[in-house]
């Protein structure tokens, strides 16, 4: 039997058995600071303050400019005939609404078959990533050959990476069963609710898009760069309000065997985590980004030279220092204890390396698995899209490939943010407490033990 009692705020479901209830209490009183300390560092900076007004205020400008762009580009659709709606809006708008689809098959396959969804995302990126470049060479714009050019080079790239990377899929996939056999309550809902929300506001951007189309004046190219800035970070809040909430949700049954009210941590991730969410939302995917190039320039320098080598250690050095001030499993901190982002990076990265499984969180592939998902998503969305356009209206078949692009990877994204949020948690659930909890098998032990012994 279980019965519920109320923590920090938090409605929780524990078992009635005292022994459990009893190492579940010290768990947490060794765990989380005081609800006092969280709260007033999650709520009371003015950095965090500003930030989560900043994305209230650009939501609502944003609005206004999407509806003001759509007025003038109906009227001037009526005085002019250089733009055809429907030729424009029935391939994004399809697209988009096809994205929403696939973002709900990924979420499914994961759950169902999580061992083939990991390599069919693995293979079927690179060929669906090709494919996108192939149709953007048969368009033949400028624009769109030099898109080709990027998309298939990156589809190389992904080959190899995915060869590069299959002795590591094995762990990949039990660290990922592992972490999402539990799913918490609504969790799932949740995330289709989120996805449909993203298709919803998507399209509402897309006709904005479809104004500054119609228009088509010099200062329409700003308002769309506009535009897709605010969906890109839309997006990541979504996303990263997903991986808050839900890392959350599973820290506490990792760690403590205990259920928290899911109503109760969207609640408190909403007060007191949104600036910080808002902040990550930037940071985060900027050092990722900054991070994955300072590692391919060391993978790629090797042993060429003494120049070389120097300059591989230089950005090595860098990655390794930056993803210590922003990185996705400090999502969890900032959920549970209420923390900054940058405070939360800090100390799961310290965490980590305290307890040595530093090498080993730089080998997972759920990051990557969750990324080629939203490639594979992208690429497909981008093919409808565009070969609708290049059928019925050649000249607007390179912007929509573009667009439909951007949302199928963003919608995958926001789908399959529970599942990078639960490997997340399990990690930094299994690093505070390593040798206590019962609630973690060998999976991570047998393979530090591999790492290391394929380093001697």
């Amino acid at each position: 039997m279980a019965v519920e009692t109320e923590v920090g705020g938090l409605n929780i479901t524990a078992s009635q058995d005292p022994q459990h209830n009893l190492s579940s209490r010290n768990k947490m009183q060794d765990a989380n600071p005081t609800p006092s300390e969280t709260i007033r560092e999650g709520k009371g900076t003015f950095t965090n303050k500003f930030f989560t007004y900043l994305f209230y205020i650009h939501l609502l400008l944003i609005s206004i400019l999407v509806i003001v762009l759509t007025v003038l580009g109906v009227l001037s659709t009526v005085n002019t005939n250089n733009f055809n709606p429907k030729k424009w809006y029935l391939p994004v708008l399809s697209s988009t609404a096809f994205a929403g689809i696939i973002g709900f098959a990924w979420q499914a396959f994961t759950s169902f078959n999580p061992s083939r969804t990991l390599r069919a995302a693995f293979w079927l990126s690179p060929l669906f990533t090709c494919g996108l470049g192939i149709l953007l060479v048969l368009v033949g714009t400028p624009g769109s050959l030099g898109a080709s050019v990027i998309a298939l080079v990156f589809s190389v790239l992904q080959s190899l990476y995915a060869c590069w990377v299959s002795p590591r899929l094995e762990h990949a996939n039990k660290i990922l069963k592992v972490s999402i056999s539990y799913h918490p309550p609504k969790v799932k809902a949740t995330a289709v609710i989120s996805t449909i929300a993203c298709t919803l506001h998507s399209s509402f951007l897309m006709s904005g898009i479809g104004g500054a189309t119609a228009t088509r004046t010099k200062i329409d190219t700003i308002f769309i760069i506009l535009i897709l800035g605010s969906l890109t970070w839309t997006m990541q809040i979504v996303k990263n309000m997903m991986q808050v909430t839900a890392s959350h949700i599973k820290y506490m049954q990792f760690t403590c065997g205990i259920e928290v009210e899911f109503k109760a941590v969207v609640k408190n991730a909403v007060k007191y985590s949104m600036g910080s969410i808002c902040i990550g939302s930037i940071i985060v995917p900027v050092l990722g980004v900054v991070r994955g190039l300072a590692r391919g320039v060391s993978l790629l320098s090797g042993d060429v030279d003494e120049f070389m080598f120097s300059c591989a250690n230089c950005c090595s050095g860098v990655g390794s220092s930056i993803v210590a001030y922003g990185n996705r499993w400090g999502f969890v901190h900032v959920g549970v204890y209420n923390k900054g982002i940058v405070q939360a990076s800090m100390d799961t990265w310290e965490m980590f390396r305290r307890v040595g499984i530093e090498k080993l969180i730089d080998s997972d592939l759920t990051s990557s698995f969750c990324f080629l998902c939203g490639v594979a998503a992208g690429s497909i969305c981008a093919l409808v899209g565009g070969i609708w356009a290049l059928v019925i209206e050649k000249k607007y078949a390179t912007e929509v490939t573009i667009y439909t692009f951007l949302i199928g990877y963003f919608m995958t994204r926001v789908a399959m943010a529970w599942v990078q949020a639960s490997v997340t948690a399990y990690y930094v659930a299994y690093a505070e407490n390593p040798q206590q909890s019962q609630q973690f098998d060998t999976t991570i032990t047998d393979y530090m033990r591999e790492i290391q012994r394929s380093q001697v």
